[in-house]
């Protein structure tokens, strides 16, 4: 339904082509979507995230991220922190998990093969921030090279001893020489993903690794992807992580990695619709949200709570991701303060009236003294702490979600969306 505002109904269309479109391309693909979101579903996972809020939940960055009890810190740092990066030395891993982002890495092949630069991407890390404050290694599987691993280790501790310092395995191959060897080399905290596909079997091997890990690392986690249709047997995982003194466990919303669709198809895993509140070119490897997940994990950190776990849950959306990937670029530049915000969401926001609007918002912005600017496309615009008082005057404003984009030597802000 229309706004009667001939311009920005036009405009509003024109995002909505856009969105539809990038639907069915994929769609064309062989790629399968859930039916498309309640017209409320967004002010629905708000209310949800608010009531969490209220039982003590921590909310950051909009909702993306939702945590109870311990979390990492460099689950705080990972959003907009220049200073904290993960490494790996090489990609290659015995699991084979249908789902892994891997592939679409960079020299993926290559470095299945032979190792990345590490040694020289991290001394350019150094270079190129002002401070060095959380250091990661990844895979891969990094204990299939246990001594390059010890080996990164040492360089992080030589070279930046004050930086937190992180390990992501799936528990294979940690045994208690390496934990040792890895606490006096400065390991602050390790992440061990649990397969719950693999079986009782595997289950019992990491967590094992994990009791292990407690008595040399000083945080000890489990990250892993909340897949549908696991909800009981993540339920039943909490619960024994609880028992066995785990400090917390990140909850990842399943993705699609953008390869690998048959293996999601045969398990009957859509896409959410849509995929994005803002659509937009993210260069984080998660790619699509899996419909489902987001709903599972919530309910996830809804039990932790109902239980009385001592286990923090962190609950890492893609779209907490995503807006890191934004934020490194927004954030080194800086726009006029009286007309845009910089959101949680890691965009620029600007409100905007159109068309027969335009008159009556002007006069009463003029009275609040509040600045604005006439762009080239038939609206006015103005900071949105005043789309409240626009709306009183009898007007339809729009929010405006931009970024910057930086083709070449030549920057310039983008609309993304309009919405009322």
């Amino acid at each position: 339904m229309g706004t009667g505002r001939p311009t920005l109904d036009a405009w509003m269309a024109e995002y909505e082509a856009i969105e539809n479109e990038y639907v069915e391309s994929l769609e064309a693909q062989g790629i399968a979507f859930a039916s498309p979101a309640a017209a409320d579903a967004v002010a629905r996972r708000r209310e949800r995230v608010a009531a969490l809020r209220e039982r003590g939940v921590r909310s950051l960055n909009g909702g993306a991220s939702l945590s109870h009890g311990f979390i990492s810190s460099a689950c705080r740092a990972c959003v907009g922190d220049c200073g904290s990066r993960t490494f790996y030395i090489n990609l290659k891993c015995h699991r084979g998990c249908y789902f892994c982002f891997n592939p679409n890495q960079v020299d993926y092949e290559r470095h299945l093969g032979e190792d990345a630069p590490w040694r020289e991407a991290f001394e350019g890390f150094r270079a190129e921030v002002p401070e060095v404050t959380h250091v990661a290694l990844t895979g891969g599987e990094p204990l299939l090279v246990k001594d390059k691993a010890l080996e990164f280790l040492a360089m992080v501790h030589d070279e930046e001893p004050q930086a937190h310092v992180r390990l992501y395995t799936s528990g294979s191959f940690f045994d208690e020489d390496f934990a040792r060897q890895a606490r006096d080399l400065g390991l602050d905290e390790i992440r061990f993903s649990v397969k719950l596909d693999e079986g009782n079997a595997s289950i019992d091997e990491t967590l094992a690794a994990l009791v292990l890990a407690r008595e040399f690392i000083p945080a000890v986690m489990v990250e892993m992807p909340v897949i549908p249709g696991q909800e009981e047997a993540m339920r039943r995982l909490l619960r024994r992580l609880d028992a066995l003194g785990a400090d917390g466990i990140n909850l990842l919303e399943f993705c699609f990695p953008l390869h690998n669709w048959e293996e999601f198809a045969k398990r009957g895993f859509r896409i959410k619709n849509p995929p994005f509140e803002v659509l937009y070119n993210y260069q984080y490897a998660g790619a699509l949200p899996v419909a489902g997940s987001d709903e599972a994990c919530l309910d996830l950190l809804e039990f932790a709570l109902d239980e009385g776990l001592s286990l923090g849950v962190h609950y890492c959306t893609l779209a907490n991701k995503n807006i890191d990937a934004v934020l490194q670029v927004n954030r080194r530049y800086d726009l006029d303060p009286t007309l845009c915000e910089l959101g949680e969401d890691g965009f620029f926001h600007v409100g905007k009236a159109f068309d027969q609007d335009t008159d009556s918002v002007r006069a009463a912005l003029d009275v609040a003294d509040a600045p604005y600017v006439d762009p080239d496309d038939g609206s006015i615009a103005f900071h949105p702490r005043w789309l409240e008082m626009v709306r009183e005057v009898g007007a339809i404003p729009a929010r405006s979600v931009l970024t910057i984009e930086e083709p070449g030597d030549a920057p310039y802000l983008r609309e993304l969306k309009l919405t009322v």
